[in-house]
């Protein structure tokens, strides 16, 4: 389970951040032990401004960078396109492509007269492929709802190929806030909380039957699950 160290309050930022780099290293040390689910060569990286991956250095939103380009060089198509396609999620999870010594282990699958365009080929020079986009949120206030649906819908429309896996990991204790972003499809995959079974304890505990009506809704709706839920939802 993604466990918490007690800290004095932090400001907002400070423990957002946190949140970020605690729900990465729990994906990290969970998600590539799933071999015998899910084979691979895989990586999780917490994105941020300094940092060299960005949403354009996988298969599927590569583009993107050449959208950037040509929008800082001319102001009339950036005043058109807007930044819409500008995606920048907490964490993601990616693979690396394959040789073809690998895809022809079990039997003569590929050669050069085929397959010459297929992503997870190493030999077609493509980049790595984006599995999951988390979205890393200590709390939700409605604003930070709204930037996680938005981030989902820009991986949605902007995606050339297969779509990654959307997910938020949160530690949102309002349930109300939760249903926020939870209640519907089409956008996120699903959310999940890092202590869900403590917060359903707790709502019981309060007698709260209207908070526990919604978590229940949410629950068995499926779009609310535990942290420890993730790693084998991202094997599908």
């Amino acid at each position: 389970m993604l466990m918490a160290e007690t800290h004095d309050k932090a400001v907002g930022q400070t423990s957002g951040a946190k949140f970020e780099q605690i729900s990465m290293q729990f994906l990290a040390e969970t998600f590539p032990r799933l071999q015998n689910l899910r084979p691979g060569k895989w990586h999780i990286a917490k994105l941020g401004n300094r940092n060299t991956i960005k949403t354009s250095s996988f298969s599927q939103y590569e583009h993107l960078e050449y959208l950037n380009l040509l929008t800082k060089n001319d102001a009339r198509l950036a005043a058109s396109m807007g930044n819409d396609y500008m995606i920048a999620p907490d964490v993601v999870v990616y693979r690396d492509t394959e040789p073809d010594e690998t895809i022809n282990k079990e039997a003569a699958i590929i050669d050069d007269s085929v397959c010459n365009l297929a992503d997870i080929r190493q030999k077609n020079g493509g980049l790595p492929i984006l599995h999951a986009s988390i979205s890393a949120k200590w709390t939700m206030r409605s604003d930070r709802a709204q930037n996680s649906r938005t981030e989902a819908l820009g991986l949605i429309r902007n995606r050339k190929g297969h779509l990654p896996h959307i997910v938020v990991v949160t530690g949102e204790p309002m349930p109300s806030r939760l249903a926020s972003l939870a209640l519907g499809t089409g956008d996120i995959d699903c959310i999940y909380h890092f202590a869900l079974y403590e917060l359903v304890e707790a709502v019981k505990n309060i007698g709260a039957e209207d908070s526990m009506e919604l978590l229940n809704i949410l629950i068995h709706g499926k779009r609310l699950k535990d942290i420890s839920d993730l790693p084998l939802d991202l094997t599908v």
